[in-house]
């Protein structure tokens, strides 16, 4: 199975195993999808009064929903070139986008109606930005750097807080107002990153140094922000 004008040769992809392995994997966007689980517990471990349940529920609900949903619409939606060819048929990719989003907010459905109704207001414009993003609704006009930043970014970090409060403070803010700032700087070094990748085969010198700045930058963020949330969550556990 062809895969050359794929992302499958980018880091985060294993280099073994067949094809739809290699491609099930690089769905998930692993390191990126980190990210934002880290995000989500960076919001959850400023909350005074720490509910263990709903840090990890808000861990699977945005794995499903993003790691999962949200990339297999990516894969639907896009444009341009497909990220991961044809590997996967369109029906397969509707069936795992729908099965995991509607999971995702079946868990999320318990507990804003039990505990946390502000969570809402988080709940909704990350269901609008899930679709418009990566369907590219609208023209493509909310499939930009800065409504990335604020649905992946900032939306995660302050769903973590609300999730355990429910309620909003302006230090629950400004921190994912730094979340999205991080979401910001890894996809605009995504971008350029993922050009290049497709045009390997004829890059000259200078520009394969460019590609493995890029995946320094990419290696470097991903892995400093999960380690962040791990660190706090690891700080709140054993404190």
């Amino acid at each position: 199975m062809d895969l050359d004008n794929t992302r499958s040769t980018e880091w985060f992809v294993p280099r073994f195993g067949p094809a739809r392995f290699r491609v099930a994997v690089g769905l998930l966007f692993l390191p990126y999808t980190g990210m934002v689980l880290a995000f989500t517990v960076v919001g959850a471990m400023l909350a005074e009064n720490l509910h263990w349940d709903r840090v990890f529920a808000l861990l699977l609900i945005y794995f499903l929903a993003l790691g999962v949903g949200a990339h297999a619409l990516d894969a639907l939606g896009s444009k341009g070139a497909k990220p991961w060819g044809a590997v996967f048929s369109i029906r397969q990719l509707w069936t795992l986008a729908s099965i995991s989003v509607l999971l995702a907010y079946a868990i999320g459905l318990y507990y804003m109606i039990l505990y946390t109704p502000l969570l809402w207001l988080i709940a909704i414009p990350e269901g609008f930005f899930l679709l418009a993003y990566n369907l590219e609704w609208f023209g493509g006009r909310f499939h930009s750097d800065g409504w990335f930043a604020f649905s992946w970014g900032v939306l995660p970090t302050l769903a973590g807080y609300v999730l355990q409060s429910n309620r909003l403070t302006p230090a629950a803010l400004l921190v994912a107002a730094a979340m999205g700032l991080l979401s910001l700087v890894e996809i605009k070094t995504s971008r350029p990153y993922k050009v290049l990748m497709r045009q390997r085969g004829a890059l000259d010198e200078a520009a394969r140094a460019q590609a493995r700045q890029l995946e320094d930058i990419l290696k470097s963020v991903s892995a400093g922000t999960i380690l962040l949330g791990v660190g706090l969550l690891t700080w709140r556990w054993l404190g």
